[in-house]
């Protein structure tokens, strides 16, 4: 573990198959873990054999956009478990909020607490999951590389960073919740991602279990335009409470 005093960071967690966690300077926290890097995809060997002829043309990938139907062809097929505690709103974009179960954390978070120098969220200890369903429900929209993005703090939360949670592919399958939002091959190097009209995708994240604890969630999306940059003016936001059960 490595002592930070004054400086400050922030550490997003995103799950993805192709993105990075970032971070940036924090008041009063020491970084104490790491998360998991993702496997690269390895490429299958090429056949030796003439390959059979088809009836039909070979169709050419295109990059993700949106799919025809409820999914994005960029996400995860949406997850819908748990039981809702509540429902935020950005603009048309609506995110329903699912608590979903509780188990034990199988490793230390990220961060320790400066005062006593001990993990925030430790080896053992009771961690919740919750999944977000988001949901557009107005015209198509272009999001960036964050997507639509979710923050929880619980009332008691006294740190300026979000809060710790613990990063293990098996958790998160064991609950049925995407540990991110890209579906394999799903990345775009352009950063565009429509979100067409009526279509949902979802993704989870975990933290320290506190039964009757009031939580707050906020949610961001920012716009993008065709080349991709952020349009930051037209930034959707919104905010809900919760009680933990």
């Amino acid at each position: 573990m490595t002592q930070i005093g004054d400086c400050m960071f922030i550490i997003r967690t995103r799950r993805a198959a192709a993105a990075a966690i970032a971070s940036l300077a924090l008041v009063g926290l020491t970084a104490c873990g790491g998360s998991d890097e993702p496997a690269a995809d390895k490429e299958a060997p090429a056949s030796s054999a003439a390959p059979e002829p088809s009836e039909e043309p070979a169709e050419t990938p295109e990059a993700p956009a949106a799919a025809s139907g409820d999914l994005p062809a960029w996400a995860k097929p949406a997850t819908n478990v748990g039981e809702k505690i509540t429902t935020l709103k950005a603009g048309d974009i609506t995110v329903d909020v699912y608590q979903v179960g509780t188990t034990k954390a199988t490793k230390t978070g990220q961060f320790v607490d400066p005062d006593t120098n001990k993990p925030l969220l430790d080896t053992g200890d009771d961690i919740v999951f919750f999944n977000y369903v988001i949901t557009n429900n107005g015209a198509p929209i272009d999001l960036g590389s964050s997507l639509v993005s979710l923050e929880a703090r619980y009332a008691d939360w006294k740190y300026l960073q979000g809060m710790d949670s613990i990063v293990d592919d098996a958790l998160f399958e064991a609950q049925n919740v995407n540990d991110g939002d890209l579906a394999p091959g799903g990345y775009n190097e352009k950063g565009v991602y429509t979100l067409g009209t009526g279509q949902t995708y979802s993704y989870g994240e975990n933290f320290k279990y506190q039964k009757g604890s009031e939580i707050e969630f906020e949610v961001t999306a920012v716009p993008v335009d065709a080349e991709g940059e952020l349009l930051h003016d037209q930034k959707l936001e919104g905010k809900a409470t919760a009680t933990v059960k």
